[in-house]
């Protein structure tokens, strides 16, 4: 049995920063104590460094399979370890899209066989196979989305009401959905496209994908569920107005959540000028008084967790005109990294940091043993420490498609160790194993 004992943490967990030692036997954590010795365990001292649960990114896309030239699930895993990103669930805008419980349990037998961190994959919903989705096991399976399907020409369930009330009716899995109104969206399209054609500048974005379009849908949708009671996930609010349109408070007893992404939290409007394409996003980037309601809404509960919506493209995708350039951006290798930074800047608590990313996640999703830093969990663990100003460089990227729009953007943490089920597989810059990830569980939602 392998043991390490990680010495002189600060460990920031359930709301408290404490210096204590931490006890690993085999995948779980065996003690927590001020001071612990154990002949048989490896000592790692982290010299005071932080101790934090490892993030639980509950929206990626690691496009595999059928789209592997932009990423994969070994990438994309890899990036995500080295980035503090311990478990990660994944979307079924696959090709072909995840679909039947077929094509749901092949990823997970690729994924075991590939990822480094743990994982989950959703199973997609679509008008055309209710039925199937339905079935799935929601012990094994973290819930059912159309998330992502919407760029495969399927149309997203916020603007299908009637399909939504038979959906929610029977669904007894969590359901996940993006929420923006295609009506808007297509109107504010034609008007620009009136103007430029297919050339419309980038900086339009949130004047296309606007607040608007986002609120409507979200009203929509919470309106049905009302009826229904059923558990519903809204992945990446991006504007204030949605933000307060969500219940303050513990996760506990919630019917709905939501969340807020890493880029939402970090960029607004005024970065299109310098990023344009690097920054599209659908929702879109919004304004500054966006941005500051979804750090207010994080603190106060409204908002229960941030994910990062990491979806890569190749640099061609991401170039061309308006119509051409596919939405999305690489994130998981910087995102607690990013969020450190509000931490320093005062806007984001270290304890909120760790609650939003890691707690509430777990918690959200009923996850087994995962998301704490208790005795008995498996210890999906990170060291953070603080550093010398470093600077993003291209080469120092694990993402497969080669590029994120933080180059050349300025750190002052950095992700020392990660442990995933009790497996040291990162440490100062390099990977110690290239499998390590365990398949996600999770009680039964009631």
């Amino acid at each position: 049995m392998k043991k390490h004992l990680i010495t002189n943490a600060l460990i920031i967990n359930e709301g408290q920063i404490i210096q204590a030692d931490v006890l690993i036997s085999d995948e779980r954590i065996e003690r927590i104590a001020p001071w612990i010795s154990d002949a048989n365990a490896q000592v790692i001292d982290f010299n005071g460094n932080y101790l934090i649960p490892g993030m639980i990114d509950d929206q990626v896309h690691f496009r595999d399979p059928g789209l592997t030239y932009k990423a994969d699930i070994f990438s994309e895993s890899k990036a995500a370890v080295a980035g503090g990103i311990t478990s990660f669930m994944d979307m079924p805008n696959t090709i072909p899209n995840t679909l039947t419980r077929a094509l749901l349990e092949e990823k997970y037998q690729w994924a075991a066989q590939k990822s480094l961190a743990n994982y989950s994959f959703f199973m997609g919903v679509t008008a055309s196979n209710l039925d199937e989705a339905l079935r799935v096991d929601n012990e094994s399976v973290c819930g059912i989305t159309d998330d992502g399907l919407y760029l495969e020409n399927q149309e997203i369930l916020a603007n299908n009401p009637e399909y939504l009330e038979k959906l929610f009716s029977r669904a007894e899995t969590l359901v996940a959905l993006h929420s923006e109104d295609d009506a808007i969206i297509r109107r504010n399209l034609s008007g620009f496209q009136q103007l430029y054609g297919d050339e419309i500048p980038i900086a339009f974005h949130p004047a296309i994908r606007t607040s608007e379009a986002c609120e409507i849908a979200t009203r929509r949708v919470l309106d049905i569920q009302k009826k229904h009671n059923n558990r519903l996930h809204f992945f990446h609010i991006s504007t204030g107005a949605e933000a307060k349109l969500f219940s303050p408070g513990p996760i506990a007893g919630k019917r709905v959540t939501a969340e807020a992404c890493i880029h939402h939290l970090c960029f607004t409007d005024a970065d299109y000028p310098n990023l344009g394409s690097k920054i599209m996003w659908n929702p879109s980037v919004k304004s500054e008084t966006d941005r500051v309601e979804l750090l207010k809404a994080l603190q106060d509960g409204r908002i229960d967790m941030i994910a990062t919506d990491h979806a890569p493209h190749s640099l061609e995708e991401k170039s061309g005109n308006y119509m051409q350039i596919k939405s999305g951006a690489p994130m998981v290798q910087h995102a607690l990294l990013m969020l450190f930074e509000l931490v320093d800047r005062g806007e984001l608590a270290l304890t909120t940091l760790v609650d939003k990313t890691s707690h509430r996640v777990a918690d959200c999703y009923k996850m087994v043993d995962r998301g704490y830093i208790r005795e008995g969990y498996f210890a999906d663990l990170v060291e953070v420490a603080s550093s010398a100003p470093w600077e993003v460089k291209t080469q120092s990227l694990l993402y497969k498609c080669g590029w994120a729009p933080v180059v050349g953007r300025t750190f002052q943490h950095e992700i020392k160790r990660t442990f995933v089920s009790g497996i040291l597989c990162f440490q100062a810059g390099k990977f110690l194993t290239e499998k390590t990830g365990k398949r996600l569980q999770y009680a039964k939602i009631r």
